[in-house]
C-alpha cells in the first residue's frame, strides 16, 4: 500500500495494506515533521489495534518522540487530551469501517487535524524511510487517567439530564464505557446496546451507519431519543421516540438554533460542508443564521471555524464540532447538547426535527471511472451549469471526486425525487461516456 492521506487520515485493510511496517514508518515521519517530545497514542476496539499502535509507537521513538499510550479511547477524547497537554497525538482507528480495516488519524499539538501541507510533508518523508520493527516491542508508558479526565470535562460542561430516557448505541467501539458513564453521571436513565466489543464486532450492523436496532430499542423502552456513535466516537446520528432517524443536517440545524437561543452562536454563523442539504441552507436563512460551506472533511470545517471565529460546524454524516469545547467532531458532546435541548424544551425530538428544516430529496450516485478526476467540477462545468438551469434555482448539483478511489460522486437535490433522479441520471451518463 502506498500511503496517501484521505479526507480523514490513512486507512486500509489491517495488517495487509496498513501493515505494522507502514505504520511504523508513518509514526517516524510524523515525529520528524510535527516534532519530537511527548506523543499520545490511542486506539479503538479493533483486533488489530494493539499491534498497529505498538508499531506507530516504535516509529515515533525512531523519529525522536516519546510515545505515551492512552489505550482504548474515543477519538475526540484523544484530541481533547492533545489540546489540554499541548502535544501531538496518533489515533489508531478506521472510524465507521468494518473490523478488518484500520487506520491512523494524526493530530498536531493542540488537538487539530493536519492541514494539506503537513500531510504532504509526512508523505514525502515517509517514502524515504525504512524501519526495522523489533521482534519484541516493549509497551509505551500509559496515561492511566486519560479517559477519566475527558469524562469529567464533559460532565462539568453539560446540563443535567435528570429523568431523561436515552438509548445509547456504542457500536461496540471506543464509546462503549465512556458514553454510558457520562449520561448516567448527568442523571439520565440510560439503556445501552452494542457495548461489548470483542475486536471484531465494531460497527457490525450497529452504530451510526446501522440504526435499525437502535430504533427498535428506543421504541421498546419508551425512550425520548437514541444516539448512535461510530466506532471511534467522533460522530453521532440520533433517533426520535418514534424510531425515526434524525440525520446530521437536522442535528446541526438544532445545534445552531440552540446556541443562538443561548447567545453563544458567534457571528450568527454555522459552518457545514458541500454535502449539507439545500433544505438546511433555506432553514438557516429563515432563522437569520449565515452558512459557510467547505469541502468534505471535518478538518476543513475546523479550519473555517478558526478563520472566522465561529462557534459550531459539522457534517451531514454526524461530525459536529463545538469549537469552544473541542477541536474535532465529538459524537458524545453533540449528543449531550441535543439531549439537553430536547429536555429543556419539553418537546419531542420528532417535533423539533420536523420543524427545524425540510429536506430536499437527494440522489447520490458513485460512478466508477478509469482514473481519478480531482477537478471534475471544473472539467464538466458546462454540463453542471445546464443541470442547474434545469432545476431553475430549486435544487442543487454537486460533482466531486472521491478522495481515495477512482470514483466520481454525482449528487443532485430537487423538489421531487423524480426530478433529482432524472438530472442525476443525465450527469452520470456524461461521466461514464467521458471516463468509464
Amino acid at each position: 500500500m502506498t500511503l496517501k492521506f484521505g479526507t480523514d487520515g490513512v486507512r486500509g485493510v489491517a495488517l495487509t495494506e496498513l501493515t505494522p511496517s507502514l505504520s511504523a514508518r508513518l509514526g517516524c515521519a510524523a515525529a520528524q515533521v510535527l516534532g519530537g517530545g511527548c506523543w499520545l497514542v490511542g486506539r479503538d476496539t479493533r483486533e488489530s489495534g494493539p499491534v498497529l499502535a505498538a508499531a506507530v509507537e516504535v516509529g515515533l521513538i525512531a523519529g525522536g518522540a516519546e510515545p505515551l499510550s492512552v489505550g482504548v479511547v474515543p477519538t475526540p477524547a484523544l484530541a481533547w487530551l492533545s489540546a489540554l497537554l499541548g502535544v501531538p497525538a496518533a489515533m489508531i482507528t478506521a472510524s465507521h469501517n468494518p473490523w478488518q480495516d484500520n487506520g491512523v488519524k494524526l493530530f498536531a499539538a493542540g488537538g487539530a487535524k493536519l492541514g494539506d501541507d503537513a500531510e504532504r510533508a509526512i508523505e514525502s518523508v515517509l517514502h524515504g524511510l525504512a524501519i526495522e520493527i523489533p521482534a519484541e516491542v516493549s509497551s509505551a508508558p500509559t496515561l492511566v487517567a486519560g479517559a477519566d479526565d475527558y469524562v469529567r470535562h464533559l460532565v462539568d460542561n453539560a446540563e443535567v439530564l435528570d429523568g431523561l430516557k436515552v438509548v445509547l448505541d456504542c457500536a461496540n467501539g471506543a464509546m462503549s464505557v465512556v458514553a454510558p458513564e457520562v449520561f448516567r453521571s448527568l442523571g439520565a436513565l440510560v439503556t445501552v446496546i452494542h457495548a461489548s466489543p470483542d475486536g471484531r464486532n465494531i460497527n457490525d450492523h450497529c452504530g451510526a451507519t446501522h440504526t435499525d436496532s437502535l430504533a427498535a430499542a428506543v421504541v421498546e423502552h419508551g425512550a425520548a431519543l437514541g444516539l448512535a456513535f461510530d466506532g471511534d466516537g467522533d460522530r453521532v446520528i440520533a433517533v426520535d421516540h418514534l424510531g425515526r432517524v434524525v440525520d446530521g443536517d437536522r442535528l446541526m440545524a438544532l445545534a445552531a438554533l440552540q446556541l443562538k437561543e443561548q447567545g453563544a452562536l458567534r457571528h450568527d454563523t454555522v459552518v457545514v460542508t458541500v454535502m449539507s442539504n439545500l433544505g438546511f441552507h433555506k432553514a438557516m436563512d429563515a432563522a437569520g443564521i449565515a452558512v459557510v460551506t467547505t469541502a468534505v472533511g471535518d478538518r476543513y470545517v475546523l479550519e473555517a471555524l478558526d478563520i472566522g471565529g465561529f462557534s459550531i460546524g459539522g457534517e451531514q454524516s454526524g461530525h459536529i464540532i463545538y469549537r469552544d469545547l473541542a477541536t474535532t467532531g465529538d459524537g458524545l458532546l453533540a449528543g449531550l447538547h441535543l439531549a439537553a435541548f430536547v429536555r429543556g424544551h419539553h418537546r419531542t425530538l420528532a417535533d423539533l426535527a420536523a420543524e427545524v428544516m425540510e429536506s430536499y430529496p437527494q440522489v447520490l450516485v458513485n460512478v466508477k471511472v478509469a482514473h481519478r478526476h480531482p477537478n471534475v467540477a471544473e472539467e464538466l462545468a458546462e454540463e453542471v451549469a445546464a443541470a442547474e438551469a434545469e432545476l431553475r434555482g430549486e435544487g442543487r448539483v454537486l460533482l466531486r471526486a472521491s478522495g481515495t478511489e477512482p470514483l466520481v460522486r454525482v449528487m443532485v437535490e430537487a423538489p421531487t425525487h423524480e426530478v433529482a433522479s432524472r438530472v442525476a441520471a443525465s450527469l452520470v451518463s456524461v461521466v461514464r461516456d467521458r471516463w468509464a
